[in-house]
């Protein structure tokens, strides 16, 4: 099954300084909420501008109105506030860096739409396709574990499973009823059990990798029998993204062959931008009635990556998977918290382009249309799929 869209995107993107500042300042109670709300709007509309130029059809927000990539689900989900995590970031030279993380204080309920708003402004703001993300329910267990919760609030985890995917399912509903037809979830526990490392961790606080697997992979299918007809259902893995920071490295392999199978979802979006991503050979395991987008543009770094490099890559992934069931992307958002990551908006905009050049190379008219039988890319060439 080909993707959606061959050229696509992941989500965030990096805020304006603009707006990086209208938060401080709302912070400090030196501009109005409403205040706040319009420079939102307004670099909101630019973001959807600069992506149409860029030749994209699936479009986001931006997530510019998220003060990062999980917190504007913690904030609209009566229950939650946000604890240490567990986990921290890394990054090449040795460095780490701590976040906080969801934490579960009181009953959790859906009060109010939590991605309803981005989608219907994006709607009314683009002729494309608006996605719409949030993150994935382990965000809300895996980071802290058995101390996800307060024990008093939830003394069965079943039940803390059970209220939390209903806070999905409704959502999902919701999104279907306004005609939502994209969604997307941001999944980081599952990526980060790639990583031998992280598992082992997971093992000294008494937890088990692959129980933490079924468990994750059962709340997405509970929360996708719920999707309405129409909407094609993604899951993002992503192994970290604060500053150019990551926080779990490792191919697939561990995880592959049940997640790509027993997953009932549509995409998988993959992060395959350096070497810490492993092989293509766990692509194998994907069923032919789904795809993968794959991420193989950084999010990270400024470094624009060369159309030939890029094509070599996408025929090197053709081995382990029909390149029919291929779209392209970078890795990650650009900016999975307002700092964003380390390079500027015309890098950004260069590689969203880069992204677009690279499936047209391959797929033709943004890859939107294509052939049914693709056969691989010629060594070194720039041109079509033949």
């Amino acid at each position: 099954m080909a993707p959606r869209f061959r050229a696509d995107q992941v989500g965030s993107l990096l805020r304006p300084q603009e707006l990086k500042n209208a938060f401080r300042d709302a912070s400090q109670k030196k501009i109005s909420d409403a205040a706040l709300s319009e420079i939102k709007d307004r670099c909101i509309r630019d973001a959807i501008k600069m992506q149409e130029d860029a030749g994209l059809k699936s479009i986001t927000d931006g997530e510019f109105r998220r003060g990062s990539w999980f917190f504007g689900f913690v904030q609209a989900v009566e229950g939650l506030t946000v604890k240490d995590s567990i986990f921290d970031f890394r990054d090449d030279h040795g460095g780490h860096a701590t976040f906080q993380s969801a934490y579960v204080e009181g009953k959790l309920k859906r009060t109010q739409g939590i991605t309803t708003d981005e989608f219907q402004f994006v709607r009314h703001n683009t002729r494309h396709t608006p996605k719409v993300t949030m993150p994935t329910p382990s965000l809300v267990h895996f980071f802290r574990l058995d101390q996800a919760a307060d024990p008093k609030v939830y003394p069965r985890m079943e039940d803390f499973w059970t209220d939390l995917i209903a806070v999905y399912r409704a959502e999902l509903v919701a999104l279907g009823a306004l005609g939502c037809s994209t969604v997307q979830l941001d999944e980081v526990p599952v990526a980060m059990l790639c990583d031998p490392k992280i598992r082992e961790q997971v093992k000294s606080k008494g937890a088990d990798p692959d129980t933490l697997l079924r468990i994750y992979i059962d709340a997405i299918n509970q929360i996708s029998a719920t999707k309405p007809a129409g909407m094609t259902l993604a899951v993002h893995l992503c192994k970290g993204n604060y500053k150019g920071h990551w926080m779990a490295e490792g191919g697939y392999d561990a995880v592959a062959e049940r997640l790509f199978n027993e997953a009932d979802v549509d995409t998988f979006f993959l992060e395959y931008e350096s070497p810490r991503a492993g092989g293509f050979e766990p692509l194998r395991h994907v069923p032919r009635n789904k795809n993968v987008v794959l991420g193989l543009v950084s999010s990270k770094t400024p470094d624009l990556e060369p159309l030939d490099a890029l094509l070599r890559r996408l025929d090197e992934a053709g081995k382990y998977i029909s390149l029919d069931q291929v779209g392209v992307s970078p890795q990650c958002g650009f900016a999975s918290s307002v700092g964003g990551n380390p390079l500027s908006i015309d890098d950004e905009r260069r590689k969203l382009s880069r992204v677009v050049e690279l499936a047209n190379a391959v797929w033709g008219a943004c890859g939107n249309s294509p052939p049914s039988e693709l056969s691989g890319i010629k060594p070194g060439g720039l041109g079509r799929i033949q």
